[in-house]
């Protein structure tokens, strides 16, 4: 390998690296900009987990990086509310003291001044022998009412509108997804995509049946169809049975449907119009599905008996309409759908490949490491131009900003759709207590939901690992 294929290797690394770096950060600041909007108290704003490696505070918000680039968080205060909150405007309400005046808290209120001042861990004193999940929530409510500073209480999260928490909590996945719009608009209408031109690309010397296990011709084979009619690569077909040839898919219909017929074909070559006639012939091909993989029945490939001629075309970048956008997303965002709801035995299928013979699927889910590894591969591989180069590592981008948007919005915390999942229950259920004249039950709990979070956290690394360790033993490889 060439000094110069290692650094285009690297280059394309630190470029998805990079990329991925700021689809974080603006990840983030979808959650920031409506946050600070909705006046809710942000104290930091991060790119990374760890060690601080560099900050700097502007106002009450401090902005830094930190050691471990694998992912991103904003801080606001009151996250959780406090245990037996109650409604704002009833005896009870949550503040200090001194701001309902010589009044004592009514039996079972909660005091966040007096929350504040508990350290983590006490409520399992308080209350006796305690389980160790009961301990996370409670630590998480003390840890949330510890940020919330004397008259801060209205800045806090918990107490914003159910709408206004929708909103900061889906500002980050949304960011990604206009950031996937935008990246494929420029992949789809900028680059282009590369689709079957009318112009031939190869000929084959010989007819294999496509169930073959010889992949070149032997002596004694017999020539296929096209290269005994004279068709030769660089051939731009013009039409065939008098018709015009407008895509290679029209051409393929018209010889799938006439095996054995021969078939009037002009080609324009060098300049000039050649006519030919090509006499196709009946052979056993495979069935492909919409999606270009081959269909299946009990597990066996399905094949059946088509017209061939053994030309391939040539390939050629055509800029794409905007109308092709969004679809492309959409098509993007199920393909990244039908991957989470597998996951349990694709992460099974990652395992057996990392530990055993088995191969990794190429379109099984990989981590930052094999990501890395694809951008690189793409980047070195020197028969293929620069701009082809430009447009893989910015598909690479748009589809990673795909999956942290779709990944987000899963209904378990701590991701943004868990928090999304919480406040649409509060709103449920503020909605039937107004509709069946109850008292308003108040914010929902989330703290409860800690243990969840604590589970949804370790299940979380253990996959990065096996991925992270799959991807460096046995990776997934474009060359």
């Amino acid at each position: 390998m060439s000094v110069d294929t290692v650094l285009a290797f690297i280059l394309g690394v630190v470029i998805i690296a990079l990329g991925l770096a700021v689809s974080i950060g603006l990840h983030e600041i979808g959650h920031l900009l409506p946050a600070k909007l909705f006046k809710v108290k942000v104290t930091q704003y991060m790119i990374g987990f760890g060690p601080t490696v560099w900050s700097t505070r502007a106002g009450e918000t401090e902005y830094g990086v930190k050691a471990i680039p694998l992912g991103g968080y904003i801080s606001m205060i009151g996250m959780f509310p406090p245990e037996q909150h109650r409604p704002a405007g009833a005896a009870t309400d949550v503040g200090p003291l001194a701001d309902r005046g010589a009044e004592a808290p009514a039996q079972g209120a909660t005091d966040p001044a007096a929350t504040r001042r508990m350290p983590v861990g006490a409520s399992a004193a308080r209350n006796g022998s305690t389980g160790f999940f009961q301990s996370l929530a409670e630590d998480a409510r003390s840890a949330s009412a510890d940020t919330i500073g004397p008259g801060e209480e209205r800045r806090a999260f918990y107490r914003l509108a159910v709408w206004k928490r929708i909103v900061i909590m889906l500002g980050g996945p949304f960011m990604n997804l206009l950031l996937a719009v935008l990246l494929y608009g420029v992949l789809l209408m900028g680059f282009g995509i590369a689709q079957p031109s009318t112009t031939i690309g190869s000929v084959s010397e010989c007819v294999l049946p496509a169930t073959s296990e010889r992949q070149s011709c032997d002596a004694d084979d017999q020539a296929a169809p096209g290269a005994e009619a004279g068709i030769e690569p660089g051939d731009r077909m013009v039409s065939i049975a008098g018709e015009p040839v407008e895509s290679w898919a029209g051409f393929t219909e018209v010889v799938r449907t006439h095996a054995g017929q021969p078939l009037a074909l002009v080609v324009e070559r060098d300049g000039a119009e050649v006519a030919l006639t090509v006499t196709p012939r009946l052979t056993e091909r495979y069935v492909y599905a919409d999606d270009g993989s081959v269909l299946e029945e009990d597990g066996q490939a399905v094949t059946e008996q088509v017209g061939f001629v053994g030309v391939g075309p040539a390939s050629e970048t055509v800029q794409q309409p905007i109308t092709a956008v969004l679809p492309a997303v959409g098509e993007n965002v199920q393909a990244v759908g039908g991957i989470i709801l597998n996951l349990p035995q694709r992460m099974v299928d990652v395992a057996q490949a990392a530990f055993g013979a088995e191969e990794r699927d190429p379109n099984g889910p990989i981590s930052v490491v094999g990501v890395g590894r694809v951008a690189g591969e793409i980047a070195s591989i020197d028969e293929i131009p620069i701009a082809n180069k430009a447009a893989g590592l910015v598909g690479i981008l748009a589809s990673l900003n795909v999956a942290l948007f779709v990944f987000n919005l899963i209904p378990l915390l701590p991701l943004d759709g868990g928090h999304v999942a919480g406040a649409l229950w509060e709103a449920v259920r503020r909605g039937f207590a107004k509709l069946f004249r109850r008292p308003d039950p108040g914010p929902v709990d989330m703290a409860k939901f800690m243990p969840v979070t604590f589970a949804v956290v370790i299940v979380l690394g253990a996959m990065s690992a096996l991925l992270i360790y799959a991807d460096i033993v046995k990776p997934i490889s474009i060359l």
